[in-house]
């Protein structure tokens, strides 16, 4: 059985580790204390058991302890951590596990803003060290970028993506260390100009919402952007492209209404107000309603992402 080591204790090592249990692997997290990585535990656990719904699998093992009293690494096959997004802390982390764990063993960052090659730099094994980086909710979205920093091994990033595909995931591996791994900058490019139609008076935010999850959102579902050309064809994209490419935004600053929401407090549900208004109520029926439809998805997407 792959033994796999996370390090932190808030949602997104829950959703991680809730990943890799329900995948039949033995999982450790590590915590500042072992109270918090064993609360960590036990949200994981009844995580993986709602993702295991109908699925006959054997109970897996998995234990708690703390980051500094913990250096049991027989059997480790991958170390993952999803500690603060700070980066000294990151740094300071990665450093105490340059010394810690045996070599041979790869170690990951959940890290989203951080590059690697800046969290590793000058550490001696840090040929060994990657970015992996998870969309929230973790255990719903397929998805994990294994991204290279400058020193990275590329044969140990293959395998550390072929470990996740036995984990039931999906990975890609970045080649290049660049700002936003690889689906972050898609997603930012779709964003720079949903908000310049926006801004335009073009459209509404909800009419954006609508354009997106029911025409080409809809169709990657089942196609990526390449496939999806590969059926229709490209000579039409490209006779598409002449036209629309010259009016596309190529702005570098924030747009203008998303700078004003945010000027005045609105930064979305957590903050109750947004594009549109958020009261408790509502935005908790409307997080359900969007974690019901990830859940669906996952449940059609994995038939194929399952280890058999």
């Amino acid at each position: 059985m792959e033994k796999i080591v996370v390090i932190g204790t808030g949602t997104m090592a829950v959703g991680i580790g809730a990943g890799f249990i329900d995948a039949g692997m033995e999982v450790v997290f590590l915590g500042r204390t072992v109270d918090k990585a064993q609360a960590a535990l036990t949200a994981a656990r009844k995580t993986a058991v709602a993702l295991a719904v109908g699925d006959a699998r054997a109970p897996v093992s998995a234990t708690a302890g703390s980051i500094d009293g913990w250096n049991d690494w027989q059997g480790v096959t991958w170390v993952i951590e999803t500690v603060a997004e700070n980066f000294e802390l990151k740094r300071e982390l990665f450093a105490a596990l340059d010394a810690r764990v045996p070599v041979g063993i790869p170690i990951g960052s959940n890290s989203s803003g951080f590059p690697i090659t800046r969290i590793a730099q000058g550490l001696a094994s840090r040929s060994r060290m990657f970015n992996a980086h998870y969309f929230m909710p973790a255990h719903l979205v397929p998805l994990v970028e294994v991204a290279l920093g400058e020193d990275s091994n590329p044969a140990m990033g293959e395998a550390v993506c072929a470990l996740y595909r036995r984990a039931g995931k999906k990975p890609v591996l970045v080649r290049k260390d660049i700002p936003g791994f690889l689906a972050n900058r898609i997603q930012h490019a779709l964003m720079r100009e949903a908000m310049a139609l926006i801004d335009g008076g073009i459209a509404t935010p909800a009419d954006v919402d609508t354009a997106v999850r029911y025409s080409f959102g809809f169709r990657y579902a089942a196609a990526g952007p390449v496939l999806q050309k590969e059926i229709s064809g490209w000579d039409s994209m490209a006779r598409a492209a002449a036209e629309i490419y010259p009016s596309l935004s190529n702005t570098h600053v924030l747009a203008d209404c998303v700078a004003g929401i945010i000027a005045v407090g609105k930064t979305g549900m957590k903050a109750g107000a947004g594009f549109m208004e958020w009261p408790t109520e509502l935005a908790g029926t409307e997080r359900a309603a969007y974690e019901r439809r990830l859940k669906a998805a996952f449940d059609v997407l994995n038939l194929d992402a399952k280890p058999g």
